[in-house]
């Protein structure tokens, strides 16, 4: 007699947790923003398995290389950039959920027009660490995600200009060995992996904590020639040991790949203010207040060298700033030598 298929099925493969299923259900969104939460999120995920194949298929469909277009921040687009942006854009649109996008590839906020706008404003990078992707690095995508704050019946700028403190969402996407995205609702922070066979983000990864020490920092120190003093003390601190051993060096070059590592390993990633860049160099909306926020609920810490970073409020969409993310203790130590 025939049985059953799922009788003698895998509990672990059968009782799976995915990203639509963990929305509807999470504690931290309120009931009646579960729905809109979960459909703004469709957008996001087509967005990342977009960008996910597109990266994949570069070699094939000619997609490696620059675009021979420059964007705002004097960047060479790469055509990724391109195909990323596109895909992020007309993906949230679509979803009638976004009242503001802010992208990096985009000079201005984009307002989303009636009929289209939602109670949410996203800020996105919609392919970080490009510059690696001919030489088939590890990129990422970054967004922020706020609730709308204006009272008018579209978006505005007001809805972006925030602090990270009053973000609802966090998170970035990993295109590497496997496509992930990270996320954080303000309580905890979750891992979840794209199954390439379903084509869905399964949770791999329940309440990520990074370690309150670690022993890898991750920085450019090819620019070391032109840090303040607080931080080329430090990190000559850290590689002398002193009295203990040293802090091993690990820089990929692209953000979310070196904080992705950061986060589960330990330690502390660090773009600091230079005199070629004395307000930093990474952007507040879409790369350091969303991976701050991420850190922050892991357990780490994410600082100027002198104020948190989810506190710092930005008076532009592409405004930049130093940032020095990862081990509460290491961060706590980095802003010692600051106050020195």
């Amino acid at each position: 007699m025939a049985t059953n298929s799922f009788e003698n099925a895998n509990p672990e493969i059968t009782n799976l947790s995915t990203l639509t299923r963990f929305l509807l259900s999470a504690e931290q969104v309120p009931i009646e923003n579960r729905i809109e939460l979960a459909n703004l999120f469709s957008g996001i995920t087509l967005a990342c398995k977009i960008t996910s194949n597109a990266i994949k298929r570069a070699g094939f469909d000619e997609l490696f290389g620059v675009s021979g277009k420059v964007n705002v921040h004097a960047e060479e687009v790469k055509k990724l950039d391109l195909v990323a942006n596109s895909a992020f854009v007309t993906a949230l649109k679509s979803t009638k959920e976004v009242c503001v996008m802010v992208s990096e590839e985009e000079e201005d906020a984009v307002i989303t027009e009636k009929g289209y706008s939602g109670n949410f404003a996203i800020a996105f990078d919609p392919l970080d660490g490009s510059a690696n992707l001919d030489a088939n690095v590890s990129v990422g995508s970054i967004f922020s995600i706020w609730p709308k704050k204006s009272k008018s019946e579209l978006g505005s700028l007001d809805d972006v200009l925030r602090s990270g403190r009053e973000m609802t969402v966090g998170g970035y996407a990993l295109y590497g060995s496997t496509t992930m995205l990270v996320l954080t609702l303000g309580k905890g922070v979750y891992g979840f992996t794209l199954d390439q066979a379903v084509g869905e983000f399964v949770l791999t990864h329940p309440n990520i904590r990074i370690k309150s020490k670690g022993t890898i920092y991750s920085v450019n120190e090819g620019n070391s020639a032109y840090w303040e003093k607080g931080t080329l003390d430090y990190v000559s601190a850290l590689k002398s040991g002193k009295g203990k051993a040293p802090y091993s060096a690990r820089y990929i070059g692209s953000m979310v790949a070196d904080v992705h590592r950061t986060l589960l390993y330990g330690g502390i990633f660090m773009y600091p203010a230079d005199s070629k860049s004395p307000n930093g160099k990474l952007r507040y909306l879409y790369e350091v207040a969303p991976l701050s926020f991420i850190m922050e609920q892991a357990g780490g810490r994410s600082s100027t060298g002198k104020v948190d970073c989810l506190d710092l409020v930005p008076d532009h969409i592409h405004k930049r700033v130093p940032v020095f993310m990862g081990s509460k203790d290491d961060v706590a130590e980095l802003e010692s030598f600051y106050k020195q």
